[in-house]
Parts: C-alpha cells; structure tokens; sequence
C-alpha cells in the first residue's frame, strides 16, 4: 500500500529508500589479476563507439547478452570461484549461525497501516517467515484480534511469490494485492474477500514493473478501481518504451476486455503513476516525470473529468483532500524545504495561498485533522514533528526519541493520529498521537531481543572537496578509542532525492559486537536537505556525491577512527554507482568493497528497456554536457590496468528488473583484468543470484544467505574475527 486513502507523499522516494536498506548488507565480492590462473577466462572484444566527436572504447559488451550460452558459463565459473573463496573463510558457519539467529529471531514488525471500514489492514513481518504476510486487525491496540487475509508463503512455499503492495477497498470489505515472483516486481493484481480470504474476480496482469513501480485506488462504490496498466508487447507501438504506464478502469464482474483507459495520453513514456483515492469520489494521480524528482497531478472528481492541477515544473510534491472541498499541497515552489498551500477544488494552483510556509527543516509529509496539521521534518537525517493550529497558526513541536526518523502519519478512526517511529537503537514503533501533544505507544511496537545499550550513536560532519559540511551517523561501542584501529563500515546512496534517515537493524550487531564502527552518510543527492541538496548531485553535478563520500572516509581516519587497512565501504543500486566511483577514483582510501545490484557503465544505462527513468537524475549521452559528466565519473571507464584496487564483492540477481545485472559482469571483467594485486590478496568477486532481483520480495533464506557472504567478504578483508568474542 502506498499512501491512506486521501493523501499522496513521495511514495517513489519511500520505495527507492526501502530498496536502498534493503540493500545494506546484501553479499558481494572483489579483486585479482587476470593473469591470476583463479579467474575465469575472460575475453577481450574492443568494440568502439562515438559520442559528440569522442571514441570512447570497452572490451566486455559481448557480456551484456545473459541469453548467450558462453555468457551463461562465466557467470557459471564465475559463482564457483566465489563460493569457493567465501565457503573457505574461517570461522564463516559461527558467523553465519549468528546472523541466521539475528534474522530468525527479529521483532514482529507491522508496516503499510491503515484503517478502512472498520478494520485496521497491515503488512506483518514476522521472524522466520519466508515472506509478510497482510493482516486486518479491530485496533492498533488488539493486535490479538488479527487474522490473515493472504499468506504468500500458502501459494509458494519456497517464498519465491511476495506482494509490491495493497490497497482495502473503503468499506475494508475487498483487498487488491499486486503479487510477483522471485524479486521480479513484475506484479499482476488479485483481488480478494477480506472475510474469507478466497480470490474474487478476475486476476489483472502486467499492474506493477520494476522502477516504473505501479499501484491502485478504489472507486467509492468499492465495486470498482482504477489500476496503472503496462502494455502488452503486441499492444506497443514500434519504438514505445517497454514501460509505458497508462492508468485504466474496471468493473468487478466484468471480463477485463472491457476494461478502458482514462489516463494516458499526453504523459510521458518514463511516468511513474501512483493513485490514490478522496473524499466523495475524488481521484488522484501523481505522476513522476522519471526518477528525477519532477512531480505532476491530475485530478478527477466523481462522476468528471481528470483535469491535471500542477506540471512537472510547478513543484508540488504531496496532495491531501479534505471532506470540506479544500485542496492542501506540500510545494517546492519558491521553496526548496517545502511548504504547506491551500487551494479549493476547481480553482487553478495559481490561487493557492500559503498555509505553512518554508522553515529550517525540509518537509517530507503532513496530515490534517480536526484544525491541526501534523508536519514531519527532516533535519539533514533526523525527523522532526510539528503540529500547526489552522485558526491561530501557533506551531508546537512534538517530542520524538534522539536521532529518530518518522517514517509514516496514518489517520486512522475518531480523528486519530498514528505515527510510525524508529531509531538507529530503537526498533519501529506506532505511536498514537494525544490531543495534548505527547505520543503513546500502541501495541504494535517491535520488541526486539538485541541489547544496543553499549552502542552510541553520534553525528558528525565531513568536508567535501567544495567545502560542504556532510553529516556522518556513526554507530559504535561505548568507550572507543580514537586511536585509528578499528574497522569501519561506511553507507552511502546519494541519489534521487532519497533520505538516509535513522532506522533500526539489527544485524548491524554482528559488524558492531565483534568491535567495528558503522557510519551512514548523508550525501548530497539525497533529499536531507531540500530539493537543493538533491540537486546538488545529480545530471551534471553527480560528481558532488562521489566528492562527499570520499570526504566522509577522509573525515573517519583523520579523527582516529580507523585507517584505510580498515575501512570498508558498501552500498547498492545508485550506491553502487557510488562504489564503483569511489573505489576507482581513490583506490588507496579503502580495503574492501560491497557493491551491490550496481550501475557501473554510464553510457549505457539509458539503453536498458527501463533505462530512460533514470535520465532525469543522471542525464543522457545525448547530450554533449551531460555525456561529458557521465564519461567523467562513469567506473567502467574509470578503471586503469596496473591499479592496486580494493578487494571487492559484486552482487547481482538474475531478475533484476531495476539494473541490468550486465553491469556487474561488465565491472567484474574490466577489475579482474586491470586489478595489480593478487587474488589471493584482494580478490574482485561476482555472486549471482538465481533467486533474486533487485533486493525487494527476496526471501527470509535468500537474506540470510547473502547477509552471510557479504560480513564474512568484509570482515575476513579487514581482519576481523568472525567468531563471536
């Protein structure tokens, strides 16, 4: 489910973040000479090509064919070699036990709430299941009264099918369910009967994709929904982009022939739509101009029209309708922190009028209740929660845990108010908010049985080659010693307007217990900061992300954290770009690598049958300035042979619809033939795995597996004991 039933916020960037964490710890592997008898044969076919009056030159294109058998073989011998290295670590089964215990034994988590008719509808996570399943509950509070409504796990007990998302009808008397298989995110749309969880109606194919993403919203009635939709190939005109997202109806008990569009035309072939329904049959579609940041709405009263209220440049990024008719806008218009507008509906957005206005921090959402808005801020990382008085606009702010994120505002029955909140030591929380401004915990609150209490947590700031102060969180054990020993693990992402924000995990025990320090980045790209922290690193000024991740390494060694024989660095999708540009860029900085489902060759991105979505953040070859900035950082390219780099860890899955695994067999290549040191010394490794995409749907086993081959890649690389002290 993305939004409640009256607002959207950004749901795309909630997505690219849970992918990001999804991410954190996924296996990889790294580094060898190719002259090295270990590794694979691997073939070198120039291939030439030319960019505005540049010939720019690669060896390894003909691996990007995975349909061809000799390509299917290396990647055969590639995984050999990598089980073969990682299965032979000592003390690698100690390690394995712990994390397997970590996962197996993790809090109860309730995720995607909502209230609906009379029900409260969740996605429960609980330790030990291959898959969450989706729960209806009488309250927050009762979470004794739950019972399933869809079981995954019940269709495919390998826990190869997971849902994207879902959506209650208004009456919470249906459920429409999205569902894919083996971390595809290639969803069709199911419908059920809440009450007895048996599938009704017909089954909808092609509703959800990889990053064009998808989603639903009811119709008053709850005897109809509008649905996003993606072409069948034979429907595509001849140069359509795979992904071209249209937005159509249907009518329980009609067959789907008789479905039809009503939203499509005139939006572009990169959209993203996300739907949400209103009050008295309002309609909503936001739809996302790419991955870029740029936002546009369209509206469509019950029994009208869709009439569109802002385009792609008039900056309003959250919408929330009121039963009164009033409009309330999240903008960035004039107003890169974010701004709070009101506007009735039917009037132009040139009449809104400023409800909150810019402050310090940068607004991310807000909901509106009984006269009060309830605003959550970012604070470079951290959240803030304020709540403003319509009739007096008296703001107060609301107490919250140290270092803590809100991650959601759900309204739920009698005007109530729940937040979702979490920390880096604290698991996530519902929270009710009282009228008299203090939180309460609900029942639904992750107890978890790991003891953080002998680890801080700090911020800090590096400084980039600009001069940009960089906020740094660092986990570590109370009563370190900056004496420059100890082993340190730096997260960074950067990308795409998306927030590192506190979030509690606790296999990070296993990095932490056994004396290492763990730093999350907020890297310019990112949304901590505004629209203007994340333009600030992206298109042409990408490189601003790399020059402040190389900071932060910097920053931790020059305060005595650690050394560059010690510092470890991981990161994935849009991290692991990251990756592959800090560890080409400043080789001697870091001992060890995980870089995972990453894009590494950036001439070609744009090519995949997805590729275009990411035009809008990193650029395109098409143009000359963009081609310059992208040739310039692009870690294939980047690569020198006789360089002694970083031991690194790859990780891909065969069904990675977001990037094309082709990239990290490319990047393989292009270390393993260029890299000066031993294999036996830094090894360049490649883990690929048929069971996986992108990181999203993948099992509680997949997890453990490969949360075991990345500690033990980085831990045995920096020294670390892997036995448990």
């Amino acid at each position: 489910m993305r939004t409640t039933s009256s607002t959207l916020s950004t749901p795309r960037r909630r997505l690219v973040q849970l992918i990001a964490l999804s991410t954190l710890s996924l296996a990889a592997a790294g580094g060898a000479r190719a002259a090295d008898p270990a590794y694979p044969a691997t073939q070198q076919r120039p291939v030439q090509d030319q960019f505005h009056g540049t010939t720019v030159s690669e060896d390894y294109r003909w691996l990007e064919d995975f349909e061809s058998p000799e390509v299917k073989q290396w990647v055969a011998a590639q995984n050999a070699l990598t089980r073969a290295r990682l299965d032979a670590i000592p003390g690698r089964e100690a390690l394995a036990a712990r994390i397997k215990e970590l996962v197996m034994t993790r809090p109860t988590g309730y995720g995607s709430l909502g209230h609906y008719g009379k029900h409260w509808f969740a996605m429960k996570y609980e330790p030990g299941r291959q898959q969450p399943r989706i729960v209806v509950m009488d309250s927050p509070d009762k979470p004794e009264t739950e019972r399933v409504v869809l079981d995954p796990v019940q269709l495919a007990a390998d826990g190869s099918l997971a849902i994207d998302w879902f959506m209650p009808s208004p009456d919470g008397k249906r459920i429409a369910v999205s569902l894919s298989e083996k971390g595809s995110e290639r969803g069709s749309l199911h419908l059920y009967d809440v009450a007895s969880g048996k599938p009704v109606d017909v089954v909808i194919p092609r509703v959800q994709f990889p990053t064009g993403g998808g989603s639903v919203s009811w119709q008053a009635d709850g005897k109809g929904l509008l649905y996003t939709r993606y072409p069948a190939p034979g429907e595509r005109a001849e140069g359509d982009a795979m992904f071209f997202q249209q937005v159509w109806s249907h009518r329980l008990g009609e067959p789907l022939s008789k479905d039809r569009m009503v939203l499509g035309e005139g939006l572009p072939r990169i959209a993203e739509t996300f739907l949400a329904s209103g009050p008295k049959g309002l309609q909503i579609a936001q739809v996302l101009n790419g991955d870029g940041g740029e936002e546009a709405f369209w509206l469509q009263p019950q029994g009208g029209r869709w009439q569109q209220l802002s385009g792609f440049q008039d900056g309003v990024k959250g919408l929330q309708a009121a039963a009164d008719g009033w409009l309330y806008l999240l903008s960035t218009k004039g107003a890169p922190k974010g701004q709070v507008l009101r506007l009735k509906l039917g009037q132009p957005l040139a009449k809104a009028e400023v409800l909150v206005p810019e402050s310090e921090g940068t607004l991310t959402q807000f909901k509106l209740l009984d006269g009060q808005l309830y605003l959550s801020y970012l604070l470079g990382g951290p959240s803030e929660l304020r709540r403003v008085d319509l009739k007096t606009r008296k703001s107060q702010v609301l107490p919250l845990p140290a270092i803590a994120s809100v991650d959601a505002l759900v309204k739920g029955e009698r005007n109530e108010l729940l937040a979702s909140v979490q920390s880096y030591t604290q698991p996530q929380a519902w929270y009710r908010v009282h009228k008299d401004g203090h939180l309460a915990v609900t029942a639904l609150a992750q107890k978890s049985n790991v003891d953080f209490s002998d680890v801080e947590v700090l911020r800090e700031f590096a400084t980039s080659k600009d001069g940009t102060r960089v906020p740094l969180n660092i986990l570590r054990p109370k009563g370190l010693k900056l004496d420059g020993s100890h082993p340190v693990l730096l997260y960074g992402y950067g990308g795409y307007s998306v927030s590192q924000t506190p979030g509690f995990n606790a296999l990070r025990k296993v990095w932490l217990e056994r004396g290492g320090v763990m730093v999350i980045a907020n890297l310019r790209g990112g949304g901590e900061f505004g629209e203007a922290w994340h333009l600030a690193g992206n298109l042409t000024r990408k490189q601003n992300v790399f020059d402040d991740f190389i900071g932060a390494a910097e920053h931790l060694i020059a305060r005595g954290y650690t050394k560059p024989e010690r510092l470890a660095i991981q990161g994935g999708s849009n991290g692991g770009l990251l990756m592959g540009a800090a560890l080409t860029q400043r080789p001697e900085l870091f001992r060890a690598v995980h870089a995972s489902v990453g894009i590494y060759d950036m001439l070609r991105v744009e090519l995949d049958a997805n590729g275009a979505f990411n035009i809008t953040e990193f650029g395109t070859v098409k143009d000359e300035a963009q081609f310059r900035a992208l040739l310039g950082y692009s870690p294939l390219h980047k690569v020198k042979d006789g360089t002694r780099y970083p031991a690194v860890l790859f990780t891909t899955g065969d069904h990675d619809g977001r990037v094309n695994p082709m990239q990290s067999r490319k990047m393989v290549a292009r270390l393993q033939a260029a890299q000066s040191a031993s294999m036996a010394e830094r090894p360049i490794l490649l883990r690929t795995s048929a069971n996986a995409g992108h990181g999203m749907g993948s099992s509680t086993s997949e997890v453990i597996a490969e949360r075991t081959d990345s500690y033990s890649f980085l831990m045995d690389q920096l020294g670390m004991p892997l036995q448990k002290p």
